[in-house]
């Protein structure tokens, strides 16, 4: 299956924040971004000294029909920015990946790579998704679904046109042009099983959404209004950058906006222990890795990790394009959840 481009919901979500950041820095103090959840402490020193730097971004499925747990990462993106080049290249890893978790523990465990986050949260995803790609991760962005629900609200509601029906937690969208509120664009956003597209068919809906909010935003009438959509925000956003870094990311990276370029990993469907996942081939990451290395400035590295090693001992799999059969070798592939990371 060949990659396409797409925005997803954390990619557009992200470009939606930069539209909102660049406002601020054109227009109002850094004091609009203090309603966020950020760091006491910096975990990494990239973005003080102005120099290429990673981030996780993961979009939960917490913050909206009253979920207040910790939740899954339903959207993962890792996004490079490079000041030199004023580029952001950003790369989405399905949710489905098959990848080992890293915990403290000595077990070693694969699952889905988004059960990290409920794992243990930002960091143990930072680390996973790290030696997933083979790649540093600096810093972690958490955006939570109910974020989406806010900005469509604030710009007064989004128009889409949809040719199937889309129905999700008590929202029914029919076929058609309609006019949505927060509420139901939320449901537009969320539903994927109905569609005959599957997960692709959400992010083509999320894309029709949050482009539009890019757009909206823009507008004098909202424009000046920011300051009050970024304590509505504050809530649904949570990082590890500090109030200082995210002042220096605007003030010293907001051109790589210009120039972003999206891509994406697909894999393909394997059953394993009776459950659905994505399984990337090493050629696919190896790839993801090289371009996401150069554009922060680094050499190719050959990946030599877990996933790498089980598609080593799955050649059959690859071998037959109808196979469904991929064997994770005897590895636990429970969840860990003791809280002990």
């Amino acid at each position: 299956m060949k990659a396409k481009k797409v925005i997803g919901y954390v990619a557009t979500m992200v470009l939606v924040l930069s539209v909102i950041g660049v406002l601020v820095f054109k227009f109002y103090e850094y004091k609009a971004f203090k309603t966020i959840k950020t760091s006491t402490s910096s975990v990494s020193n990239k973005i003080n000294q102005q120099k290429p730097f990673s981030v996780l971004l993961l979009g939960v499925d917490t913050g909206s029909d009253g979920r207040i747990d910790r939740g899954l990462s339903d959207s993962m993106m890792v996004a490079t920015l490079n000041p030199r080049t004023k580029q952001t290249l950003l790369y989405s890893v399905p949710r489905d990946s098959l990848a080992e978790i890293k915990t403290n523990h000595a077990k070693k465990a694969v699952q889905k790579i988004n059960a990290a986050y409920e794992i243990g949260k930002a960091p143990v995803a930072k680390k996973t998704v790290s030696a997933f790609l083979g790649m540093p991760l600096d810093y972690s962005v958490t955006i939570d679904m109910g974020a989406l629900k806010e900005l469509v609200d604030f710009v007064g509601g989004v128009t889409v046109k949809t040719d199937i029906v889309v129905s999700f937690d008590g929202q029914t969208i029919p076929k058609g042009t309609h006019h949505l509120n927060g509420e139901k664009a939320l449901a537009y956003t969320r539903m994927r099983y109905q569609d005959p597209r599957g997960d692709y068919g959400r992010q083509l809906r999320q894309q029709e959404v949050l482009m539009q909010l890019v757009h909206k935003l823009q507008s004098p009438q909202y424009m000046f209004r920011i300051p009050t959509l970024m304590n509505k925000l504050g809530s649904h956003i949570s990082t590890d950058l500090t109030t200082q870094q995210i002042e220096k990311l605007i003030s010293h990276y907001h051109q790589c906006t210009k120039h972003v370029v999206t891509k994406q990993l697909v894999g393909r469907e394997a059953w394993i222990n009776g459950s659905s996942y994505q399984v990337i081939d090493t050629a696919n990451l190896q790839s993801a890795s090289d371009q996401l290395r150069k554009n922060l400035g680094l050499t190719s590295k050959k990946l030599h990790n877990t996933e790498t090693k089980l598609n080593e001992l799955n050649t059959d799999f690859f071998s037959n394009p109808n196979s469904t059969t991929y064997n994770t070798a005897g590895l636990d592939t429970t969840y860990y959840t003791d809280n002990t990371y």
